[in-house]
């Protein structure tokens, strides 16, 4: 990328934040400091006009700070530049002339050829190898390969022999150490519904005096862990399903068992109402009684600037009841329950850049 290509993007980046404004009011007028809310509408509006999509990694990456002064692909290039009424990002740049936009000089093949003829010719003078008589050569040519010989046969043979044997004890040691893995299978249900979990489960394996172990179990899977060990100790957790601490002693403990959870209401009910696009008004009401007025609500980002930001209970519920197709991909991570009211809210909003 030159610098004449990422200044056009500035130029770009104006126009879009113009284009914005002429039918909205964010939060502030510069587009580097849209967040959340900002960031949605924009969303939408663009999937109104240009037919696409810019998911909100992009947005952070290029729109909020850029300082590695990279611009986005081609194709997001041209979803923005039709976004502000041009046909393609070619077109964009042509019809927005910068002064000092000159096309770098190359050097084609035929200016390369001209110049290496006219490079002066080395001389390269061999010269010829010392005469020397050809039989007292290979005589002593002979004793020196037969006794190197010898001796490398036996370096070769030496090496092999330890190979072999270093070889047959790391077998040995890899399956005695085998022989004592047992393998356990767990399978999880709800307990209210008698069903299996649907949803993906976290599993952290506690152990004495070392770091603990998180497994990720997908949904309607079972949890297989292998260990030599005599006890099992599990914390089981999902956005979902209350935490469940599993412990067990695996001396006479059955290969398969099935574990059940007990469903959080709470957090099925959030994600209900944060997920559904009817009836918006009753939506609006059963998430004013669900959440408490001082709760702490995080949005996680996809981005390595921004990895999470923070919005109060109106407009989580605001955010959550538009009619924009970003709630179907909006995924509770987490929440909390106090005294009947839930009191903290983790979610992201995952997107594909795909155009429609």
């Amino acid at each position: 990328m030159t610098d004449i290509e990422f200044l056009y993007f500035q130029h770009l980046k104006t126009a879009v934040q113009n284009k914005y404004l002429e039918s909205h009011s964010p939060s502030y007028d510069d587009i580097s400091k849209w967040r959340g809310i900002d960031i949605i509408y924009f969303q939408e509006d663009l999937r109104q006009k240009a037919k696409g999509n810019i998911s909100e990694k992009t947005f952070y990456t290029y729109f909020k700070n850029n300082a590695q002064e990279k611009i986005p692909r081609i194709d997001m290039l041209n979803i923005l530049s039709v976004y502000v009424g041009f046909n393609s990002w070619s077109d964009f740049r042509k019809k927005n002339p910068i002064a000092d936009d000159s096309p770098a000089i190359q050097r084609d093949d035929t200016e390369k050829e001209a110049i290496q003829d006219n490079l002066p010719e080395s001389a390269i003078t061999l010269k010829p190898a010392s005469s020397m008589d050809n039989q007292a050569f290979d005589e002593i040519n002979y004793n020196i390969n037969f006794g190197n010989n010898k001796q490398n046969f036996l370096k070769k043979y030496l090496w092999l022999s330890m190979s072999v044997f270093l070889f047959v004890i790391v077998l040995v040691l890899i399956f005695y150490d085998n022989f004592f893995y047992k393998k356990y299978t767990y399978a999880f249900t709800d307990a209210d519904r008698n069903s299996t979990i649907k949803g993906e489960l976290d599993v952290k394996i506690i152990r004495d005096n070392e770091s603990p172990i998180l497994f990720k179990v997908k949904p309607n899977s079972p949890f297989v862990y292998e260990t030599k060990s005599k006890k099992l100790k599990m914390v089981i957790s999902s956005p979902f399903y209350k935490t469940d601490i599993v412990t067990r002693d695996l001396t006479n403990a059955p290969e398969s068992e099935n574990i059940e959870l007990k469903p959080n209401d709470y957090a099925i009910q959030l994600f209900y109402y944060s997920k559904s696009i009817k009836d918006f008004k009753k939506k609006t009401e059963q998430l004013n009684r669900l959440i408490s007025d001082k709760a702490l609500i995080y949005q996680v980002v996809d981005s390595d600037i921004y990895g999470i930001e923070t919005m109060d209970k109106q407009k989580y519920i605001s955010l959550v009841t538009l009619p924009t197709t970003s709630l179907e991909n909006l995924e509770v991570i987490d929440s909390q329950m106090e005294n009947g009211k839930i009191v903290m809210i983790k979610f992201r909003i995952t997107e594909n850049e795909k155009t429609k």
